[in-house]
């Protein structure tokens, strides 16, 4: 108790404190404004002083923390001293805070029921005190209930131990009947309770106050405490993948697992993630797809296979992108691309119904539909409408392609040509097409739209299309400007795999080259590798070669990003809302 009063006498100083140093600060700007006439030395001002009141704001939230923490580890202690354990073990439990709402909601105000004895379990996130009344709102996976502790019906020794030792933040397992007080708030009527938990550390501001994103993201746990409905996401983010399980099992696929670290990165155009194997003595990478060990699935003779894994990549960090993410990857044999078109609206649209039970979502205040059959365009002739230029005019012609594509960056930047180092890379006419179609097609991809038959150029695992020269049988799969799925009809062939491969290493060797050919300081080297995703290892997987020359059946496969989903699912506008615990920069 007297821990306590010293805890609460020195959170009320330091209020003080606190607002006699904001008042001084704000006072000597005010001064500054009247008496300055530079419109500079104003804004300065004004500037040193929200940084000086951000400091001494983290200085004092630091120190109440710390005082806060003090006075619970004395509690910790003096409980102990008492004969109570404050980490329990278990806490027998025979109702959520949901089940109680929903089977005992028909009370009356004011009615006490106790025809049953209820024993519930969480953590305490308000607290009331009325002298001989003290009010606490628990709250568990399910929900919230309020405890209805009168010290009438505790004992002198617990409802003083509730009083002194009871904090905010606890979790706390409580047992009694059921009363709906007298402004109607269904409640626990206390017999007994126990700390379950004593918490060290206070919950933010009211328990609902935590907004700073970088702590929010970097304290996931803390995140969830103070906003619920951020743990709503994960639940939904769960139910979203049985639902895509659901589905694969539906149509026949079994799952499988594949390595995560790999002798050869491939599958994909990405930097890997590099680690080194002590007992092999070898370099081994962090995985960049899944397709090429599925492949070799369907080679030893399972015909429907999918993985759900974390894939790596050593990328850029944005809204949309993370280093380590999850999909699905499927692969289905005796079938082509129009198979997994039908497949990924079977998946994506399931997926809605199951969360919201209908196929008209809201993403960002744009709704969306995903009511079949959604758009099937190919991207020569989405390039075409959203510029006015074919590229198929161009053949082979790599350099009109690019003049052409300078000039689209141009018209559309207002005369500024932000698109040289851009184009002046492509080494062919699919490059600069793709490059054009990323910049002015791609973000305008706001309903579902399957985008289809891409350059040879960039799709090296595909199959040559059956009609056009030149282009592939893929798809990607664009909703609200983001890619949600690529896919194609498989390429089986394992003389033309090679070659392919050999192409793409020999373009990926290229730019390395020419990264490495212009002049710079050392300082600068190192910096434009860091910043070059380029700058990495391309490898040809011979083993995967070796298994398609084993023969590999007529297939087609598809990637799905699951965090992209469910951002689209749950409205969220970053893929770091849809991770539980998203790679960050290092705290300084």
């Amino acid at each position: 108790m007297d821990a306590l009063r010293v805890w609460r006498a020195s959170s009320q100083l330091i209020s003080f404190a606190s607002r006699a140093s904001t008042a001084r600060a704000g006072f000597k700007f005010n001064l500054r404004a009247r008496c300055c006439s530079s419109a500079s030395t104003v804004a300065a001002s004004a500037t040193a002083t929200s940084d000086r009141r951000r400091r001494n704001a983290a200085s004092t939230n630091t120190s109440d923390r710390e005082s806060v923490r003090a006075i619970r580890l004395k509690k910790v202690e003096e409980l102990r001293q008492k004969g109570y354990e404050p980490y329990a073990y278990k806490w027998e439990r025979s109702h959520t805070a949901r089940e109680i709402q929903e089977g005992y909601g028909y009370l009356q105000n004011g009615e006490v029921y106790t025809g049953v004895s209820v024993s519930m379990a969480g953590r305490i996130v308000a607290r009331r005190a009325f002298g001989k009344l003290v009010f606490l709102t628990l709250r568990d996976d399910s929900g919230i209930i309020q405890l209805y502790c009168e010290k009438e019906c505790l004992s002198e020794d617990q409802f003083e131990k509730l009083k002194s030792f009871v904090d905010i933040g606890d979790i706390l397992g409580a047992t009694g009947s059921i009363k709906k007080t007298e402004k109607g708030e269904l409640s626990i009527y206390v017999k007994n309770f126990e700390i379950l938990t004593k918490s060290l550390l206070p919950l933010p501001d009211k328990y609902h106050g935590l907004t700073d994103i970088d702590k929010r993201y970097r304290q996931r746990y803390v995140d969830m405490i103070a906003n619920p409905e951020v743990a709503d996401v994960f639940r939904i983010r769960a139910k979203i993948v049985s639902e895509i399980r659901k589905t694969m099992e539906s149509f026949g696929f079994i799952e499988v697992e594949t390595p995560v670290l790999q002798g050869a990165a491939g599958g994909a155009e990405a930097r890997p993630f590099v680690t080194y194997h002590n007992s092999l003595g070898r370099d081994l990478y962090l995985r960049i797809a899944t397709e090429l060990h599925l492949k070799r699935m369907l080679v030893g003779g399972l015909e429907k296979v999918y993985e759900i894994g974390r894939i790596f990549r050593n990328e850029g960090i944005s809204t949309r992108h993370n280093p380590e993410f999850t999909s699905i990857e499927m692969y289905e044999a005796y079938s082509d691309y129009e198979s997994m078109m039908n497949l990924a609206e079977e998946i994506v649209t399931r997926c809605a119904m199951s969360i919201h039970g209908k196929l008209q979502v809201d993403y960002q205040g744009t709704e969306i539909s995903l009511v079949r059959p959604w758009r099937r365009e190919t991207m020569h002739s989405l390039v075409k409408e959203a510029t006015g230029v074919d590229f198929h005019e161009f053949g082979n012609n790599v350099e009109a392609a690019k003049e052409a594509a300078k000039g689209i960056f141009r018209a559309q930047s207002e005369g500024k040509d932000n698109s040289s180092n851009l184009v002046e890379a492509c080494t062919s006419v699919g490059h600069v097409l793709n490059e054009v179609f990323e910049a002015f097609v791609e973000p305008t991809l706001i309903q579902p739209t399957f985008v289809l038959d891409y350059p040879i150029e960039i799709s090296p695992l595909a199959k040559p299309h059956r009609r056009y020269a030149g282009l592939t049988e893929r798809f990607e799969l664009f909703i609200c400007g983001r890619e949600i799925g690529n896919a194609f009809s498989e390429l089986t062939d394992p003389i033309d795999q090679r070659s392919r491969f050999e192409d793409q290493i020999k373009q990926h060797n290229a730019k390395r080259a020419a990264l490495a050919s212009e002049p710079k300081s050392s300082e600068e080297t190192t910096k434009a590798k860091d910043d070059n995703e380029d700058d990495y290892e391309v490898n040809l997987d011979e083993d995967f070669i070796t298994s398609l020359e084993y023969g590999m059946p007529p297939a087609s496969g598809m990637g799905l990003g699951i965090d992209r989903l469910v951002m689209l699912l749950t409205d969220s506008a970053s893929i770091r809302d849809v991770i539980a615990f998203p790679v960050l920069k290092a705290q300084q």
